[in-house]
């Protein structure tokens, strides 16, 4: 269910809890619900309508975030791989490729070739630095934690970090990851390996973040205060 209250989209999510919980989530400020199987719509609305206020000032600080500008993928625009600040280059050639080089992103396209193409180039990289990482970096939290992932997939997400499958075992990281300071993607992984045990932000959820990852809030914040990417 959505509500749309004083032209704020929530998403309300009904499950198997006690009490309801609000979200205002990165990277965009998507606002979202969730509340008992029990409670009527009424309830829920009366419920969002007293945080407001709070809901207005969380989604104005994602806004005045700062965003990269649309990209054009050409020569002299920067990218960001893994926090650090690149300078873009295109070259022109008869196979596709991205390359580091100094301060420098090298792409090789076909010439003629449009900017969204340039840009699945640009991303197949991305997701290929991002898959190299979490390669290593999972199997490290999993025998932190004992907690164990079915399996793992990257794809591209607007309104959350990562997300998981608790039935399936399965967790997604964001391809936007690869862009943000290596600790970042630490945290996440590990904040979904948590949820596949505690599905809630609960007592017993942060408890383990603190135990496996006492600095998480600081980590936490660091990621939702670097910069963004341009979203229309």
């Amino acid at each position: 269910m959505i509500l749309n209250i004083a032209g704020i989209h929530i998403e309300v999510v009904k499950k198997k809890i006690k009490n309801m919980h609000l979200y205002v989530k990165p990277p965009d400020g998507h606002v979202s619900v969730s509340a008992p199987e029990t409670m009527s719509d009424a309830a829920i609305e009366r419920f969002v309508r007293t945080k407001l206020s709070w809901i207005k000032r969380q989604t104005q600080s994602f806004d005045q975030q700062p965003r990269q500008s649309k990209r054009e993928y050409v020569s002299g625009e920067t990218l960001y791989l893994w926090g650090k600040q690149y300078f873009l280059l295109v070259e022109y050639g008869n196979k596709n490729d991205v390359d580091l080089r100094g301060d420098s992103v090298i792409l090789t396209v076909r010439k003629g070739s449009a900017a969204n193409q340039r840009g699945n180039v640009i991303n197949e990289w991305y997701r290929k630095r991002l898959k190299e990482e979490i390669t290593k970096i999972l199997p490290k939290w999993e025998e932190k934690t004992g907690i164990t992932a079915t399996e793992w997939k990257v794809r591209y997400m607007t309104s959350r970090w990562g997300s998981c499958n608790v039935e399936t075992g399965t967790i997604w990281l964001n391809l936007q990851l690869a862009k943000k300071t290596p600790e970042c993607l630490e945290y996440i992984i590990l904040h979904e390996l948590v949820h596949l045990v505690e599905k809630n932000h609960n007592e017993a959820f942060l408890s383990l973040l603190d135990l496996h990852m006492p600095m998480w809030r600081e980590i936490k914040a660091k990621l939702n205060s670097q910069t963004l990417d341009f979203m229309e």
